[in-house]
């Protein structure tokens, strides 16, 4: 008599031997989710931590003043390039290192966190003694030996993804960081260049956040403000991003978007910024995200 043996069901969740070449990114390799300590302030805990400030650093004015709006709306990070990359050379392109001083002094002021650019292997060691976050523009997310140089300081590092990039080549960069020594990463989806150019500068890919959370235990970002290019919809963008799941927000806020020197197309106002907050605190608490 032939004796028939069932075969366990198969499991539906990856396996961590699978061949993924992000082998330390990969959720099968870490299966609960990574938490990322900024001060007081943890991006994967459950909470939704939100990032918020101008573009660029443009004067001691218009950044203390942003960021003291910013704060009391309840944002914990502050965001404000001090090198920034640009289409045209002949655009704005930053303040440098009198930026950075500034970050610093809003940051005493406010306490509020600080992230900004580091855009050049250069920059990197300059950028890390001021920043408490580095990040790595959509520009320069395949730039390995940025990657490497960032990771060198021990700074937590937010990841943009390439505005031409898969998720998978997106995973590979942070990979790059994380097998040279650095855990503390998180990735920031920030919109892809699609077929339509015409109404928004990007396509927000919000699908790209619940792949993320069965690909990976990296905390996950999104950024509304390069996702669409209009500050008209980065208020919807925020509250459909934060109904996808994600462990922040990163959203460009001016306190005279007309006058912004860099992106002020798609900046919104510190007034429409503090009504946002309001809706945010609202929605995260129906689902049990809450704004922290």
């Amino acid at each position: 008599m032939a004796i028939v043996v069932n075969d366990p069901a198969p499991s539906t969740q990856p396996q961590s031997s699978s061949p993924r070449p992000y082998r330390l990114a990969y959720r099968g390799a870490r299966p609960k989710p990574s938490v990322v300590q900024v001060g007081d302030v943890a991006f994967g805990d459950g909470q939704l931590v939100v990032m918020a400030g101008p573009c660029a650093v443009e004067s001691r004015t218009q950044l203390l003043e942003t960021a003291h709006q910013v704060r009391e709306a309840g944002a914990r990070v502050l965001r404000g390039g001090a090198f920034k990359p640009r289409t045209s050379p002949y655009d704005f392109q930053g303040l440098g290192e009198a930026a950075l001083e500034l970050l610093a002094e809003a940051r005493a002021a406010t306490g509020l966190l600080i992230i900004t650019e580091a855009m050049d292997s250069g920059d990197v060691e300059l950028v890390a003694r001021y920043a408490d976050i580095l990040q790595i523009g959509s520009r320069n997310m395949s730039a390995f030996r940025l990657l490497q140089r960032a990771a060198e300081t021990g700074k937590p590092i937010l990841l943009k993804r390439g505005f031409q990039s898969t998720i998978r080549e997106w995973l590979c960069s942070a990979e790059y960081i994380l097998a040279h020594g650095n855990d503390q990463v998180i990735l920031c989806e920030r919109g892809i260049r699609t077929f339509d150019s015409e109404f928004t500068r990007n396509t927000l890919d919000l699908n790209a956040v619940p792949v993320l959370r069965q690909e990976t235990h990296l905390p996950i970002v999104v950024d509304p403000s390069h996702g669409t290019g209009r500050a008209e919809l980065v208020p919807t963008m925020a509250r459909a991003a934060v109904a996808t799941g994600p462990d922040g927000l990163l959203i460009e806020v001016h306190c005279d978007p007309a006058a912004a020197l860099s992106d002020g197309r798609q900046t919104i106002h510190t007034s429409t910024f503090a009504q946002l907050m309001d809706d945010l605190r609202g929605l995260g608490q129906y689902l049990g995200r809450p704004v922290c």
